[in-house]
């Protein structure tokens, strides 16, 4: 008997999978008794935000991730295509139907009992997946905090968006630490006066997101950076965007600077320095490329501000979203470092994989790494300086081992990705 912990998207993967398996799963929600903040209804899988699963594209990130998970026979991904309306390229679902077909799906199987109450005290004894999401209950909370310590589960309410470093011109930019302090390890992109008062006018005037009800409390002690903008237009000149220091030898001193810091080990992707923001994601877009050097700017992750329960996963979970210190403990969804819709039900897959081999006595057997779930599940068990959750995205794969056109590699990353999936699954 396997118990799952939330009925959303991962937790509907999870349960799913395993019992496809033949395995006697618990799925334990607490909605609609307790509800959260943010869900309107007790159903399963509720998508609280927007109803669009983005991308179908196999050429894009979460495209090629959605192609894996129906290889692997996804409930989500045959929910969604029952319930798909018009959406051009992207698959977008009516949200009853989907949910009303994961729910069926889940409530009339034989392997699972469907447990309506909230799970409060974990049991590192019983083989356990935990598919919390951004509102996980107190209680559940609680229990987290008194088995791994406080330090290992964080609360952000402010991540700053993230550019793939391939979309950086650096012609434009430039490699530098403040004052040459160290490595240069910060890519800097400069403004004049005019550029800057331009950049200014825009994140001054640009529409945010509106908070909700659950969010007021979030934001004590931080400090978006179009509020900080908003206290006079030098501001920003003597927090993110001071350029004292920064001037390249022998060069005027820009009137402002925009930073880069590289996040993850392969200088695939960096976060800008001192942007978490409550704007829009089309106005973060437009404004993030008025920012010399980021006119192309490829952004893998927008900045946003909301309350997010998350592990820190590196310190906590291998490659198979299983605990380091509790073997019979797994976790996925939001809560394990994955990010939006289709990355959560991927991480609930991935792990239901392993805890079916691991119930059966059988070693856990990662995903490879040339998958998108593969890679996520890597980043998440990954050490990493700043960890936080993260959408899938093409930067999170390994290198092609083979020359080739710039042009080609999306379509070269998608051939890899099916065919070690297929080799993968033949082994199973």
């Amino acid at each position: 008997m396997v118990n799952v912990i939330g009925a959303g998207l991962a937790g509907s993967e999870a349960a799913y999978y395993l019992a496809q398996c033949g395995i006697k799963v618990r799925l334990y929600e607490m909605r609609p008794m307790k509800m959260t903040p943010a869900h309107q209804t007790g159903h399963f899988a509720e998508l609280v935000c927007s109803n669009s699963l983005r991308s179908n594209d196999i050429h894009n990130a979460v495209g090629l991730l959605k192609h894996e998970m129906m290889e692997i026979g996804s409930l989500i991904m045959r929910a969604a295509h029952h319930a798909s309306v018009p959406a051009g390229s992207s698959l977008a679902v009516d949200r009853a139907l989907f949910s009303g077909f994961i729910e069926d799906q889940i409530q009339h199987h034989s392997n699972i009992e469907v447990i309506h109450e909230e799970f409060k005290d974990i049991d590192p004894n019983q083989v356990t997946i935990i598919c919390a999401g951004p509102l996980a209950s107190e209680a559940l909370t609680s229990s987290i905090h008194e088995l791994f310590h406080q330090d290992h589960l964080h609360f952000f309410d402010a991540i700053a968006p993230i550019i793939e470093a391939s979309s950086i011109n650096m012609d434009i930019a430039y490699l530098k630490s403040r004052y040459d302090k160290g490595e240069a390890a910060y890519i800097n992109c400069p403004m004049n006066k005019e550029e800057y008062e331009a950049f200014y006018h825009a994140m001054i005037q640009a529409k945010k997101v509106e908070i909700k009800d659950f969010e007021n409390n979030v934001f004590e002690g931080c400090m978006p950076v179009e509020v900080m903008a908003e206290r006079g237009i030098d501001t920003l000149l003597f927090g993110p965007l001071k350029p004292v220091g920064l001037e390249l030898a022998g060069q005027k001193r820009p009137h402002a600077v925009v930073q880069l810091r590289q996040d993850d080990a392969s200088a695939s992707m960096y976060n800008i320095v001192g942007f978490q923001t409550h704007l829009t994601w089309d106005e973060q877009k437009k404004i993030i490329r008025m920012i010399p050097g980021l006119e192309q700017a490829n952004i893998l992750r927008y900045g946003v501000m909301h309350r997010n329960t998350y592990l820190e996963s590196p310190k906590m979970l291998n490659d198979c979203y299983q605990s380091k210190e509790y073997p019979n403990l797994f976790f996925a969804g939001q809560i394990s470092g994955v990010e939006g819709y289709v990355e959560s039900a991927a991480s609930g897959l991935n792990a239901a994989i392993q805890v079916s081999r691991y119930v059966q006595g059988l070693p856990l057997r990662p995903l490879p790494v040339e998958t998108m779930m593969g890679a996520m599940a890597k980043y998440i068990s990954t050490p990493n300086q700043s960890f936080v959750p993260m959408n899938a995205n093409l930067g999170l794969f390994p290198p092609l081992d083979f020359k080739h056109k710039k042009a080609n590699r999306k379509a070269f990353y998608a051939e890899r990705s099916l065919s070690s999936l297929k080799t993968y699954l033949e082994g199973m």
